[in-house]
């Protein structure tokens, strides 16, 4: 007598992922702590420049998505692939890439930030959480935390957990939730390098010379339409590496790049962290 097939059963995250994914929502699995799965000892902390507990992903060469935002995906065949099989078995939630989708969150972590947002901005869909609501908008945006006390706006190079559709209906994306991002630039860290001695007049200190890498660098950054935060390190990583050991660079120098890493929705804190990872990697 011929034994019944077993019935495979599917992991109640991974179920939700591929309903998300067939609507066009990019999706990737969470484990405890709202934190992504490493791909490999290169996607640990900061290793391959992203930001600590890998909520921010930098390069990476392994074969398996990148972690972080950047790995939600709509293809199932990477959502059921080899690469997350484990771990969706381990996974305590489903996370979801707003901005990829062209959508924004208005994460509200408490009853005073829900208060503020029914007096302030216009009603839209809305998602229970633990502490507060998810006001979810159309329209995407630079991401930003603690824009105000209580708020995170979530929305491109960052992801949401995925706690239901919500009710109501999704309205646009409001110019007073744009505003909330809108900040005067951080002052930038001052550059710390040492001039090397017995070299003489350095090669960089020529005005075209140097001007010419650092407006290569600025194009290189203000060019990129995906992985910015990638590209803004890699780009930090070969300015330091020309010019970061012979003491050409000057405060003025550093400002320019982090204001082209801002126009791409970077926050001056990404900014500071891929500087100080580069500087790191050059053992500087």
């Amino acid at each position: 007598m011929t034994q019944p097939t077993p019935i495979r059963r599917v992991p109640r995250h991974l179920r939700t992922a591929l309903d998300l994914a067939a609507r066009g929502v990019p999706v990737l699995p969470l484990r405890a702590g709202k934190v992504p799965f490493a791909n490999c000892p290169a996607c640990l902390y900061t290793s391959c420049g992203g930001r600590p507990n890998m909520k921010t992903p930098g390069p990476c060469d392994c074969p398996r998505p990148c972690h972080a935002w950047a790995a939600a995906t709509t293809d199932p065949d990477v959502i059921t692939g080899p690469a997350w099989t484990t771990a969706w078995k381990q996974a305590a939630a489903v996370a979801w890439h707003p901005g990829g989708v062209g959508l924004t969150v208005v994460d509200l972590d408490h009853a005073d930030a829900v208060a503020w947002a029914r007096r302030t901005l216009p009603a839209t869909r809305t998602v229970p959480t633990t502490r507060g609501e998810h006001w979810i908008y159309q329209g995407a945006m630079p991401s930003a935390n603690a824009v105000r006390d209580g708020v995170d706006i979530k929305s491109t190079m960052v992801y949401a957990r995925w706690l239901g559709p919500g009710t109501g209906t999704m309205t646009t994306l409001p110019d007073t939730v744009r505003e909330l991002v809108v900040k005067e630039p951080s002052p930038v860290r001052p550059v710390t390098v040492a001039v090397p001695s017995g070299r003489g007049e350095c090669r960089h200190r020529t005005p075209v010379y140097l001007e010419r890498g650092i407006a290569m660098a600025e194009q290189r950054i203000t060019a990129a339409t995906s992985g910015v935060h990638a590209t803004v390190y890699r780009t930090f990583l070969a300015v330091l590496s020309a010019h970061g050991r012979c003491g050409c660079l000057t405060e003025a120098h550093a400002a320019r790049l982090f204001a082209a890493a801002q126009t791409r929705g970077e926050s001056p804190r990404h900014c500071t962290d891929a500087w100080t990872n580069a500087r790191i990697a050059l053992g500087m």
